[in-house]
């Protein structure tokens, strides 16, 4: 996997997000599944950042829904994880996986 392939941390947790939400997943939706999951707070321009982002990447897709009532006859813009997107989760959760069963080498005096 290259160097541009990596996931970031906030990347990972809003992909994440994006599949434990299902097809209804938006903006919204996600920082707060993320901060409900994590306890960690983040701006909703980081999450529409990162979502634009993972678009960019061709790992995440994006929908407009028909406009509702409930939102002031406004659209709201869903989110869905594609096949590659799910793809590159699985390979930067599968590199954290393997550093954090590797080992530590002890060196004189601790580690270095």
């Amino acid at each position: 996997m290259g160097k541009g392939n990596l996931l970031g941390e906030f990347e990972q947790l809003v992909l994440l997000a994006l599949l434990r939400l299902g097809p209804d997943a938006y903006g919204l939706s996600v920082r707060d599944d993320i901060a409900e999951t994590t306890g960690r707070r983040a701006g909703i321009g980081s999450v529409y950042a990162t979502l634009d982002r993972l678009h960019t990447k061709g790992w995440v897709e994006s929908a407009v829904s028909a406009p509702t009532p409930v939102r002031g006859g406004r659209a709201k813009k869903t989110f869905r994880v594609t096949a590659s997107g799910e793809e590159a989760l699985e390979n930067s959760l599968r590199m954290i996986d393997a550093m954090r069963s590797t080992p530590l080498v002890e060196r004189e005096g601790g580690r270095s």
